[in-house]
């Protein structure tokens, strides 16, 4: 069903449940888990956290719904996402889509080996019925057998 969701996130990359009360703390765990599933280096998590200093929450794409993302460089190894849903919201500072439940991070080894990934999650998430599941789940195997 969602085939490219399911083979960019790798073991390790999906993290329910988590403890977190700041954006770098939701960036961490996304990037903890993109580097888990070889994903990354441990910098691309550093890199994430500037780009949202740097340019706001617009990562916020959607209500409870971030992207936590950096640019392509030498710090992904390849193409992959990470998910991580968070037992408390944390607000982002967006005015249209706070407080953030569901963080997606997304590792892109350039411009355009995302794209067809990009649209498929985006098919995902305008289902609510995907939404309200992965902000209940509390078993990794329930959310893979989701993407399947």
């Amino acid at each position: 069903m969602f085939e490219l969701l399911d083979a960019a996130l790798g073991e390790g990359s999906i993290l329910l449940n988590q403890e977190a009360s700041t954006v770098a703390e939701c960036f961490t765990l996304a990037g903890n888990a993109l580097e888990v599933s070889g994903r990354t280096t441990p910098e691309y998590t550093f890199e994430m956290i500037e780009v949202f200093n740097e340019l706001g929450p617009y990562m916020v794409i959607a209500p409870n719904i971030a992207l936590a993302h950096a640019r392509p460089g030498s710090n992904v190894i390849s193409t992959g996402l990470s998910l991580v849903t968070l037992n408390k919201p944390v607000e982002f500072g967006s005015k249209k889509f706070d407080p953030v439940n569901i963080v997606i991070g997304l590792a892109a080894v350039d411009h355009d080996a995302h794209i067809d990934l990009m649209a498929e999650l985006s098919e995902f998430f305008m289902n609510v019925t995907n939404v309200n599941f992965l902000l209940q789940a509390d078993e990794v195997g329930n959310v893979r057998a989701l993407f399947r």
